[in-house]
C-alpha cells in the first residue's frame, strides 16, 4: 500500500470533462507517484499504455457500460500489465538490473501480462495457470508467445497457482538466487493504471451530467479492480457507492453481510477469471477501512450470482438492447441492477465494468448468440498457433526446483 494517498485538487474535477484520457491519467499518476519518476518518462509510459480507448456506452436509462476490452489481450488487465511492464523497464534500465516476474492467472491476467511484457528487455516472465480451467483463447494468449514468456500448466486451481507464487516470494533460497517480482494485482503497479479508467469514466459522464452520482459495479475475483476504484475515491473521485459483484466464489460478499471473513477453495464457473476463494486484495481493502467492517459496508455492497443467473442475464440483455456481455460483465450488470433496485434513487448513475471481450468465452453462448459475437481479426490467427506449456504439479518443492534450474 502507498504510505499515504494524496487527494487531487477540487478544480481538477471541475475541469475533468475537458481533459483527454492521457491528461487525466498523467495528473492522477503524478499526484500519487510524486518525484519518484521524471515527468517526461511518466508521460511516455502513460502514452504507450493508453494506446486504446476505454469508452462508456449507454445500455439503458441511467445504466452505462465501461468497456475495458479494447487492448491487445481484450481484457481490462491490459491497462495494468502495459503500465507495469514499462514502469519496471524504466527502473531496471536505470539500475542496470534484470528481473524475473512470477504471475498466477485464472484466465485474463496471463494473456495481458504475456502481451504486456513480451520482448521487454531485462524481464523474464513465468505464468502459472490452472490446467483445464481457462478458455481456449485465454490459453493461446499466454502459451504461444515464447521468447521471454514461459507458461506453466499447473495441475490444480488458481488458488494453488497463487499459493505457489506467494510461497516463492517468501523462500529465502529462491530470493538469494533470483531477483523476483510479481505481476499479479498483489503488485501495486498493477492497481495505479486501473485507477485511470474510473476517473476517465466519470469525465465522460460529466459531459452530459454535471452532477454525476456514480455507482460502479465491479466484476470481482482477486479484487484488484475494485481496490483500484477505492484508491481513486480516496484521491477525491466522487463515487456514491461501489458494488462488488462475484460468482459463487463469494468470500467478500459474505464478509460484507456477516462481518466474518472465511476463505474457501475456489469453485470453477463460467466466469473463470473470477474463480478466487481467497482474494489477495482483501488485505488492501481492510487497510483502507482500518479493518472496520461497518465502514466498508457503507461504501461497498456485495452480491454473488450462479452460472444460471449469469447465462440468463446474458440472454436478457442481448434481447433487450442487442448488447452481448461476457460472463464476468454479466455479473457486474446483475450486481448493479440488484443494488439499484434495492436503493430506489433516480439520481444515481450506474456504471458496470466490462472486463473482457465476449469472444474469449465461446463455450458460454449458444450457437445463435455466438453467431452475433464479432470476432476481432487477430483471434483466428492466434488460435492456429502452437501451445507451449510446461506441466507442473501444485507441490512447491517441484516449482522451486524448476525455478532454480531455469
Amino acid at each position: 500500500m502507498p504510505k499515504e494517498i494524496p487527494e487531487l485538487p477540487k478544480h481538477f474535477f471541475t475541469e475533468i470533462d475537458q481533459l483527454s484520457f492521457e491528461e487525466i491519467s498523467f495528473k492522477v499518476a503524478k499526484t500519487l507517484l510524486g518525484d519518484s519518476i521524471e515527468e517526461n518518462a511518466l508521460q511516455e509510459i502513460i502514452k504507450d499504455t493508453l494506446s486504446f480507448p476505454a469508452p462508456v456506452k449507454k445500455i439503458e436509462e441511467n445504466i452505462f457500460v465501461l468497456e475495458l476490452f479494447h487492448g491487445p489481450s481484450m481484457a481490462f488487465k491490459d491497462f495494468g500489465a502495459r503500465f507495469m511492464s514499462r514502469l519496471m523497464h524504466y527502473y531496471l534500465e536505470k539500475e542496470k538490473k534484470e528481473i524475473e516476474i512470477l504471475v498466477a492467472t485464472s484466465g485474463d491476467t496471463g494473456g495481458a501480462v504475456a502481451l504486456g511484457f513480451y520482448k521487454v528487455p531485462g524481464i523474464k516472465v513465468t505464468i502459472l495457470y490452472p490446467k483445464g480451467k481457462v478458455s481456449p483463447l485465454q490459453e493461446k494468449q499466454l502459451t504461444t508467445l515464447g521468447h521471454n514468456i514461459t507458461a506453466l500448466e499447473v495441475d490444480g486451481t488458481f488458488d494453488d497457482c497463487q499459493a505457489l507464487v506467494k510461497a516463492a516470494f517468501l523462500d529465502e533460497e529462491l530470493n538469494k538466487a533470483k531477483n523476483l517480482s510479481s505481476a499479479n494485482s498483489i503488485n501495486i503497479a498493477r492497481l495505479i493504471p486501473q485507477m485511470f479508467y474510473y476517473f476517465n469514466a466519470y469525465a465522460q459522464l460529466k459531459k452530459n451530467n454535471d452532477d454525476v452520482k456514480a455507482v460502479f459495479s465491479v466484476p470481482s475475483g482477486n479484487f484488484g479492480n475494485l481496490t483500484a476504484g477505492l484508491l481513486a475515491r480516496r484521491m477525491g473521485l466522487p463515487v456514491a457507492h461501489f458494488v462488488a459483484s462475484t460468482n459463487v466464489n463469494d468470500t467478500v460478499p459474505k464478509y460484507l453481510k456477516t462481518g466474518k471473513y472465511r476463505s474457501k477453495t475456489s469453485t470453477q464457473t463460467l466466469s473463470n477469471a473470477m474463480d478466487v476463494g481467497n482474494p489477495s486484495n482483501f488485505e488492501r481493502m481492510k487497510d483502507l477501512f482500518d479493518g472496520n467492517h461497518e465502514k466498508m459496508k457503507k461504501e461497498i455492497s456485495g452480491y454473488s450470482f450462479s452460472d444460471q443467473e449469469t447465462e440468463n442475464t446474458i440472454r436478457e440483455v442481448e434481447q433487450d438492447s442487442g448488447y452481448i456481455l461476457c460472463p464476468h460483465t454479466a455479473i457486474a450488470y446483475k450486481g448493479l441492477k440488484t443494488y439499484l433496485s434495492e436503493n430506489n434513487d433516480r439520481e444515481l448513475t450506474g456504471i458496470f465494468l466490462s472486463s473482457a471481450h465476449p469472444c474469449k468465452f465461446p463455450n458460454v453462448y449458444d450457437k445463435k448468440l455466438w453467431s452475433k459475437v464479432e470476432l476481432p481479426s487477430h483471434t483466428a490467427e492466434l488460435m492456429k498457433r502452437e501451445k507451449q506449456a510446461i506441466s507442473m504439479s501444485k507441490d512447491f518443492d517441484d516449482f522451486k526446483t524448476w525455478l532454480l534450474n531455469n
